[in-house]
């Protein structure tokens, strides 16, 4: 039987807590990947500009997830300039 999932993290999460804050995670990871390479930054200089290791820099372009916080995103995010909201739904 197959099960169709409305997201990726629907699938391999149970909790919705989790799933949203992985979710929100990968968005960010993808925003501040897509500004790397935008800028044409090597690794060392994006390192240098988000305020963190080269290895972190690798980890985040090669999209490992679980090592980063939604806290430690932000932060590299609003490093580099952008501006981060959270919409609350009811």
């Amino acid at each position: 039987m197959n099960t169709t999932y409305e997201s990726v993290w629907d699938a391999i999460e149970d909790s919705p807590q989790e799933r949203t804050n992985l979710r929100l995670r990968s968005e960010l990871m993808l925003e501040i990947a897509r500004d790397i390479r935008r800028n044409g930054w090597t690794q060392v200089e994006a390192a240098q500009k988000c305020g963190i290791s080269q290895p972190r820099v690798n980890d985040l372009l090669r999209g490992k997830i679980t090592k980063f916080s939604l806290d430690s995103l932000v932060n590299i995010a609003t490093t580099l300039g952008h501006t981060v909201r959270v919409l609350v739904e009811v």
